[in-house]
């Protein structure tokens, strides 16, 4: 086995509101955010992965939440000095911050640009109103405009704007209303997801009534076609951008490279060529007990050894996201596993019109394309 790139997933927990759709390890922040009190956490928590990647450039940065926005600019910048100071972080490291249209109280993006972020993912999810009061989301219409403003005007030139698709009562113009609108904005990157229903949410309490399959289908293909047309590539299942400007954080999900994570219930990867191993490690969930863990030892919930079926699902789960497929010659370096030791299920892949094969890599039919979690099925442990 042999080293991947690593990047660094930092979990901001904390939202204004829960909303109804929403599975993450998020929570409604009641009185006073704890802010700094979580910050100092997050620094011990880095301090205490240190020894398992040694030496090694970090090329990525991404604050996920919950709603990272509600950390102030100063909060930001003190994470970014420390993990600097701790870390080799590159020169052109990406960083992006989360945001919600509406949830900027502290600063502007200004001075998060000035605290060293460079990318931004604000979560629109739409631009209609009736179905922003039905996602439970806290902004309109004219707060997504004047964040999208503000992000132009702070000189950031790189941020993404979250979309989803199938809503409660969604029209097939709505939906493709929705993506002209996320056009227009300018912006790089565009990540557009079907709503599903997940256990334990409040939609998953009281289902909505959503697009059936058909309708939905729909959805998504006119809204792909638009996107090509304005000159966005389809680079992952849900992922779309302009030339140079993939998330390269998410790629490196995908490509099955390392990430720590840090923050309340954040998951890592890394790997110990050493013992032929991949370890998983994941933080307690709830911040309050996370902090208190991480402060008095170790916040970790779990932390374990994949074995080699797990090691290679999870590489065919990642790689068979991106539109360019599985990159064969990554198989033994980031999982320890021979080729030889799947050629079997990927000849049935093959043989099934899902895959197609040449020296160098697997990559999706489009019929494989349309069925992917079936294509991921295939090598299951």
């Amino acid at each position: 086995m042999e080293l991947p790139p690593l990047s660094l997933y930092v979990h901001l927990p904390w939202c204004v509101r829960k909303c109804p759709y929403c599975d993450f390890n998020s929570h409604a922040v009641k009185g006073e955010l704890p802010g700094d009190e979580y910050v100092n956490a997050l620094i011990l928590d880095l301090e205490k992965e240190l020894p398992l990647v040694w030496g090694r450039p970090v090329h990525s940065v991404f604050f996920g939440g919950g709603t990272p926005s509600l950390f102030s600019a100063a909060q930001i910048d003190t994470l970014l000095c420390a993990m600097r100071g701790l870390l080799r972080l590159s020169p052109d490291a990406e960083v992006t911050l989360e945001a919600n249209p509406g949830t900027i109280e502290h600063d502007s993006f200004s001075a998060y640009r000035n605290a060293g972020v460079n990318r931004i993912s604000l979560g629109v999810q739409s631009f209609d109103e009736s179905h922003l009061a039905d996602l439970g989301r806290i902004h309109g219409a004219q707060e997504i405009e004047q964040s999208v403003a503000s992000i132009k005007r702070s000189g950031i030139d790189n941020f993404n704007i979250d979309l989803m698709f199938a809503l409660p009562g969604q029209s097939l113009k709505s939906a493709l209303r929705d993506v002209r609108t996320a056009i227009a904005c300018n912006p790089t990157h565009i990540s557009r997801y079907q709503l599903t229903i997940e256990p334990n949410t409040a939609f998953h309490a009281n289902p909505p009534v959503l697009p059936d399959d058909d309708l939905a289908w729909k959805m998504q293909q006119q809204g792909g076609r638009l996107l090509s047309e304005a000159g966005f590539d389809q680079y992952e299942i849900s992922a779309w951008s302009r030339a140079g400007f993939q998330c390269r954080h998410n790629v490196n999900y995908w490509r099955y490279g390392d990430f720590l994570g840090i923050g309340a219930g954040a998951h890592g990867k890394v790997t110990i060529p050493s013992e032929n191993a991949v370890r998983r490690r994941i933080r307690q969930r709830h911040p309050v007990d996370w902090m208190k863990a991480v402060t008095h030892g170790s916040g970790l919930a779990e932390d374990r050894k994949l074995d080699a079926g797990e090691r290679v699902f999870e590489f065919f789960l990642n790689q068979l996201r991106l539109r360019e497929g599985v990159l064969k010659n990554q198989l033994e370096p980031r999982t320890g596993v021979a080729w030889g030791a799947v050629s079997e299920r990927v000849r049935r892949a093959v043989d099934k019109g899902l895959l197609r094969e040449d020296n160098t890599r697997l990559t999706p039919t489009e019929l494989g394309w349309r069925f992917s979690n079936e294509v991921q099925a295939l090598f299951l442990p």
